[in-house]
């Protein structure tokens, strides 16, 4: 069932809202002229009306009950922000010019995460597109966007979105995202939409006078679920089916990231989500061309990968946040809320052999065992990252790694995640060592609200026993601290680090062993009992070694790999990338005893014989 407004051209549109609990819904057109139409109601509690003499740029409301005016659940735009009047688009009157565009294979995908507000100094999805020519230079072909769906205020990291099918009115509305999305088509570059299915923010969301949208049968850390089991779920899912299509086919979004699934509760035969994967995957068959589903989960549970016909959900991948924590947590020390349960060398092993590091271990974190076996799931089903939004501004003081680790150990961590098997994401910033923070922020305009959100955000950093004072959330400041600085990228270790950032991206992308992502032909191990990991990947005549010391100095080592004669391609101690100077050799074979420089890592080709 399509829902919301439908601008069918010469000034006719239909209109439908879900509303089974509602005695009557009136549409009322409210500019730039009033009128207010009657709605009639269906068996499954749709209210529709066709409505003629109206036209995009029209605003309206619905009002419930002949009592009180709430914007349309599916509004296409809140020009006035969360609580005004929605808006009609007329969806069709764009002009995109990526009819060739054919997507992106999910394996081939270099991610870039962004947050608009704080990506330039404009904060809008037209000043993004500037700077799309610098992402590619840089090897990026695929920009994911954290959520844009419109949420109270101007600045929001956007998981309090309200109006789920309404793009951001301080971004640039609907128009903006298109350009943008156009923009990057037409460049080669793929677009991940954030889209967030397991909460509402909880200001201006209005779905519950509407409907039961949401159940008491589970809860959440926002409170009550999303409806997805319960009575009435039947067209609870619809909405945010018809969500998804909506960015799919309004927006032409080739990826969904949908945030937090482990809190989306669903004890039905068919979850939501398998339902989703399936309407997706018809949806792709009709444009003839795959779009995809890439979740968020720390649950480890491999049933959300795992193909529908192999009892899984269907999504094509998902983040691994044992891939970060793991290599956090050994390269600054910390130990302290979900990083006790790494810190150990094996963990990384793990990681880079697998995926998930917890198969069903016991979580010290968690006090119980955690996880499912993910050994044979394919790589490209992994998205890790050595730096995102969440590992950032969930820290209290928002301290991105280059304010945790050296120099060396930024080029170390950037290079386990390029040479993984898994498909690469790069926080904003992160390819030339941004040193301003990622923090927390917020503009609600309920005063009890953001109290509510300071007292949480200060419950949250208890179990990490962090020092400092919590920036507050509210405050313009966090935001404004929060750009990123794009001009860095040009200077001393920036430009060292970005040029460092190029090279990896180019040799993944043009390496066969690199770029093909098969956990078969690879093999992980450790340099005796040392903290040196040895990955040999390979792909026909093609094979790289990566070395990468995480020990505090240097150390010996007997190079142990396949004969044949190893050539050096990349040292991260070389002089050229601002290192202590190279003690590996320029070439090598198994025996040899070599010498590696603190938190290094070196790079060796196999040349045939």
């Amino acid at each position: 069932m399509k829902i919301g407004s439908d601008y069918k051209g010469n000034g006719a549109c239909d209109f439908a809202v879900w509303g089974p609990l509602c005695k009557s819904i009136s549409l009322e057109i409210v500019h730039p002229q009033k009128k207010s139409v009657p709605m009639e109601m269906d068996d499954r509690g749709y209210w529709t009306a066709g409505v003629q003499g109206i036209f995009p740029g029209f605003r309206y409301f619905y009002r419930l009950d002949a009592e009180r005016e709430r914007p349309d659940p599916a509004s296409h735009f809140q020009p006035e922000g969360v609580h005004g009047p929605s808006q009609i688009v007329d969806q069709n009157a764009f002009a995109w010019s990526d009819e060739q565009w054919k997507g992106i294979p999910l394996s081939d995908m270099i991610i870039y995460e962004i947050h608009v507000g704080t990506f330039t100094p404009e904060g809008t999805f037209d000043a993004v597109i500037p700077r799309l020519d610098e992402l590619k230079d840089l090897g990026v072909n695929a920009l994911e966007i954290m959520p844009v769906a419109q949420f109270p205020g101007e600045r929001n990291w956007g998981y309090d979105g309200a109006c789920l099918f309404a793009v951001q009115n301080s971004y640039g509305g609907p128009d903006g995202l298109k350009k943008l999305v156009d923009a990057c088509h037409v460049k080669g570059i793929a677009v991940v939409l954030d889209v967030v299915y397991n909460h509402l923010g909880p200001e201006g969301n209005y779905l519950r006078e509407f409907g039961p949208y949401f159940t008491d049968k589970h809860r959440t850390p926002w409170g009550q679920a999303i409806n997805f089991d319960d009575a009435f779920s039947d067209d609870v899912r619809n909405f945010f089916i018809e969500n998804a299509h909506h960015w799919f086919r309004d927006f032409h979004a080739d990826a969904l990231r949908l945030d937090a699934v482990h809190s989306i509760f669903d004890a039905n035969s068919k979850t939501f989500l398998q339902e989703l994967a399936e309407k997706t995957e018809l949806f792709s068959s009709e444009k003839g061309r795959k779009y995809y589903l890439i979740a968020e989960s720390d649950s480890n549970d491999v049933r959300l990968i795992r193909p529908g016909a192999l009892g899984g959900y269907g999504m094509d991948a998902q983040w691994n946040d044992d891939m970060h924590h793991s290599i956090h947590a050994l390269l600054t020390g910390e130990r302290r809320g979900y990083y006790a349960d790494f810190g150990e060398v094996g963990h990384l092993v793990k990681a880079l052999r697998e995926g998930f590091v917890y198969s069903w271990d016991y979580s010290v974190y968690r006090k119980r065992h955690h996880g499912s076996s993910s050994a044979d799931r394919p790589a490209e089903q992994f998205v890790v990252s050595i730096q995102n939004h969440d590992q950032t501004g969930n820290r209290m003081l928002g301290e991105r790694l280059k304010a945790l680790v050296s120099f060396e150990k930024l080029k170390l961590a950037a290079a386990v995640l390029f040479v993984s098997p898994y498909i690469p994401l790069l926080f904003m910033g992160e390819e030339y060592g941004e040193d301003n923070p990622f923090l927390y922020f917020v503009s609600h305009g309920d005063a009890d609200l953001v109290k509510a959100v300071r007292e949480g955000r200060r419950n949250e950093f208890r179990a990490f026993d962090w020092k400092g004072e919590l920036p507050d959330p509210q405050s313009v400041e966090t935001f404004l601290g929060s750009r990123i600085e794009w001009e860095k990228r040009n200077d001393g270790n920036y430009a060292v680090l970005l040029k460092f950032y190029k090279t990896l991206i180019q040799l993944r992308r043009t390496i066969p062993a690199l770029s093909n992502l098969d956990k078969g032909n690879l093999d992980v191990s450790l340099a005796g009992n040392e903290k040196v990991i040895f990955m040999n990947r390979w792909k026909d005549r093609s094979n790289i070694l990566g070395i990468f010391n995480f020990h505090e100095g240097d150390k010996d080592m007997i190079f142990e790999l396949p004969g044949g004669k190893w050539k050096k391609i990349m040292d991260s101690s070389d002089e050229i990338w601002a290192g202590p100077g190279k003690s590996m050799p320029e070439t090598a074979q198994n025996g040899d005893v070599v010498s590696m420089r603190a938190s290094g890592v070196v790079l060796y080709s196999r040349e045939e014989n």
